[in-house]
């Protein structure tokens, strides 16, 4: 007998566990199923296992110094990048070994660091030959690395960077520089922290491939069946239902995954078709699911590899950048969420039958166990733990659920599981309550390992973690590729200062506009973007334009959030939009189509950022205007008031439907009061208001009207 899901996968035309994958013309968004062919296959499954256990015991004991971590952490970027480019790639065994012997080279050149530590300090500003030579081959490699997995673009604006290193000085003032030789800039590139070792590359061997792993394993132990039966049981009855349950488990997803287009593949091919089978456009219904997928990234508790490097980069605890991305985050997946409900009402679309539909409370009193991983970690990121020590224990939380529910299966009645439960239960508090000491965490995780091996269901969940690992390992690759090249960007702001002229254009244009500065850092953010994946996007312009917000007034994560989000929007942003690309084999739709109607969708995430700016306390910053008048969470509620009136504006305006059919000129006025509302001049807030109550006010009172007058 059939389960409701089953049913609902039928019905959609995807069978469980059958994913179309996005064809894409590079790797930036992950690799095929699998390793590869045959023994070269296994050898990526090896190495990818070495690297995933290296990464983790890295972040549990800190046994390296910090520049030899982000060598060797290099290093296996670029042996499994170039081995796996080379399994999926070559035609031949020529060429996979060609492929596996640059990834040696890229190896030894992360060794390097490992090797020659005290040296490279004893010498740091004079490199001799060889640190040169290897210093070369690291920036070869790079970005050699970077263009088979992510294609140009991303290379050649930091070629044109490297370029302007080397030549700058020849270009007529200000865009000019000192000049530097080339053994400045190679040790400055490849040896120092600000260069291809910098922040974003430490953040990478630290943070993010932790939370790579741990969103690896909760995926593995059933987290995806957990938000989409809660999701469907909660939402799939009501109107225009497949879509809602798109928008909601995308934004659960999102919470563990921090990927977009990893959300569009995995949650998209259950509700995209699903959306379709129920009337929706294809186009639409791929690109809600493209627009909640990408919402991901600014949804707490884990957020997308940006916000680790933003907390990095800023100094800042990573709760801070929580905090301040909450209620945005929640803005967005609501605006979304409307706009959805606006499209069901405009073309009458039903929801699913309530019989085809799973208990949200049964799902919940099933595998309510699934969420303490991250119930865990959102109370240690808020009570003082450092993300990684909060990533590892959460990690190791999820390893033991998986690993328990394997030996809990090789008791043969209910009341040994209990008692086993309850045992590990209370193991795990007294832990808790003495430190979480790392030592005897790992301890007991090997020995649930070990007693994992003594049942044929144990060693297949052992299999499972396994594979987890090596998954994680492969999933890291773009990100960390991205965050080892964009450090030529941050190298050369340092060393020749050429940001400052950035900055100082827009300060200038500024002091005239803050909105016209605004508008550029976005222009720059989404241009950027089309070409080059989120992290270097923000990097890039948190370095150039954050700094100049600011100085105008602008509190300095809300001018980083800025940035992070346009960098965001910009995967949805045709004529690249990433994400619909990765939709649109699902829904068997034209791409630019889809890009269009996610640009449509998530409206609201293209103007939460100016209101943050206007109004800070919508990312409980101080500065907010009205703060001074009522107090500072008087203003939050306030903000988050007007935020939200503001993009319903914006949705029936998208959308041209409330009641029933908009017509130009309300969705026109609609409009005028929604700027009104984020904007900042004088009366602009009563005008918006005003406006708004007039224009649906009119519009229910003329829809009355049509229902009164209208035959039974």
């Amino acid at each position: 007998m059939t389960s409701q899901t089953d049913q609902l996968h039928e019905l959609s035309g995807v069978k469980e566990g059958e994913v179309e994958h996005a064809e894409l013309d590079n790797f930036e968004h992950g690799f095929p199923p699998g390793f590869g062919p045959g023994n070269w296959g296994l050898v990526a499954y090896a190495v990818a296992l070495v690297f995933a256990c290296f990464q983790i015991a890295i972040s549990a004991w800190h046994i390296l110094p910090s520049q030899a971590v982000r060598g060797i952490h290099v290093g296996f970027l670029l042996l499994l990048s170039f081995g796996l480019v080379a399994n999926f790639r070559a035609k031949s065994d020529a060429g996979r070994l060609l492929g596996w012997g640059l990834g040696l080279i890229g190896f030894g050149v992360g060794l390097y660091q490992l090797i020659f530590y005290a040296d490279l300090i004893l010498r740091d500003g004079d490199p001799s030959t060889m640190d040169l030579v290897v210093g070369s081959l690291l920036v070869i490699l790079v970005f050699e690395a970077a263009r088979r997995l992510m294609g140009n673009a991303l290379p050649i604006m930091c070629g044109v960077c490297l370029l302007y290193w080397f030549f700058g000085q020849y270009l007529p003032s200000p865009f000019n520089h000192r000049g530097y030789g080339f053994d400045q800039i190679i040790g400055h590139l490849s040896f120092g922290t600000e260069g291809l070792y910098g922040v974003p590359t430490y953040v990478s061997a630290t943070y993010i491939f932790l939370f790579i792993v741990f969103g690896s394993f909760l995926e593995k132990a059933g987290m995806i069946h957990l938000f989409n039966d809660v999701s469907l049981g909660l939402f799939g009855g009501s109107r225009g239902g497949p879509a809602k349950v798109a928008v909601f488990s995308s934004g659960l997803m999102g919470m563990i995954s921090g990927s977009g287009v990893a959300n569009v593949v995995t949650v998209g091919q259950f509700t995209i078709p699903l959306m379709i089978k129920f009337g929706y456009r294809r186009a639409f219904a791929a690109g809600v699911e493209a627009t909640a997928s990408m919402g991901g990234q600014i949804m707490p508790p884990v957020m997308g590899a940006a916000a680790f490097i933003m907390a990095e980069t800023l100094g800042v605890d990573y709760s801070e950048i929580v905090k301040a991305a909450a209620i945005p985050a929640v803005l967005y997946f609501a605006s979304a969420f409307w706009m959805v409900h606006l499209e069901a009402g405009k073309y009458g679309l039903r929801g699913i039958e309530r019989q085809l539909l799973p208990s949200p409370l049964r799902a919940l009193r099933e595998r309510w166990y699934l969420a303490l991983p991250l119930a865990v970690l959102v109370f240690m990121l808020f009570h003082g733990f450092t993300p990684l020590f909060a990533g590892t224990i959460g990690l190791a939380l999820t390893v033991g659920l998986l690993l328990g529910t394997g030996v809990a299966l090789g008791f043969r009645t209910t009341t040994l599981r209990v008692i086993f439960w309850v045992g590990l239960g209370l193991i795990a508090g007294v832990l808790l309550r003495n430190g979480m000491d790392v030592r005897v965490v790992a301890g007991i995780i090997a020995a649930l390992i070990l007693l994992n091996f003594l049942t044929l269901g144990g060693r297949n969940t052992l299999v499972i973690c396994r594979n987890a690992l090596a998954d994680a390992a492969k999933t890291a690759l773009p990100v960390g590729i991205a965050c080892a090249i964009v450090g030529t960007i941050i190298g050369l702001m340092t060393q020749t200062g050429i940001g400052t002229t950035f900055g100082a254009w827009v300060i200038g244009l500024g002091k005239t506009s803050l909105f016209l500065a605004l508008v550029l850092t976005m222009i720059l953010s989404i241009l950027l973007g089309t070409g080059i994946p989120t992290i270097p996007t923000y990097i890039i312009v948190a370095a150039l334009a954050a700094p100049a917000l600011e100085q105008l007034g602008v509190p300095l994560i809300v001018s980083h959030m800025f940035a992070f989000y346009y960098g965001i929007m910009a995967d949805l942003s045709p004529p690249v939009a990433l994400a619909a690309l990765a939709a649109a084999p699902i829904a068997r739709e034209n791409p630019d189509k889809i890009g269009w109607e996610a640009m449509r969708v998530a409206l609201a995430g293209y103007v939460i950022p100016f209101i943050a700016v206007y109004s800070p306390a919508l990312m409980l910053q101080p500065g907010d205007p009205m703060s001074n008048l009522i107090g500072f969470w008087p203003a939050v509620v306030y903000a988050v008031f007007k935020a939200t009136i503001a993009i319903g504006l914006f949705g029936i305006v998208a959308i041209g439907y409330l009641f029933d059919r908009l017509s130009v000129t309300e969705r026109v006025l609609a409009f005028v009061a929604a700027v009104f509302l984020f904007g900042e001049f004088a009366y602009s807030d009563a005008l918006g208001y005003l406006l708004t109550a007039a224009i649906v006010g009119r519009h229910w009172w003329a829809v009355r009207q049509r229902q009164v007058g209208s035959p039974a």
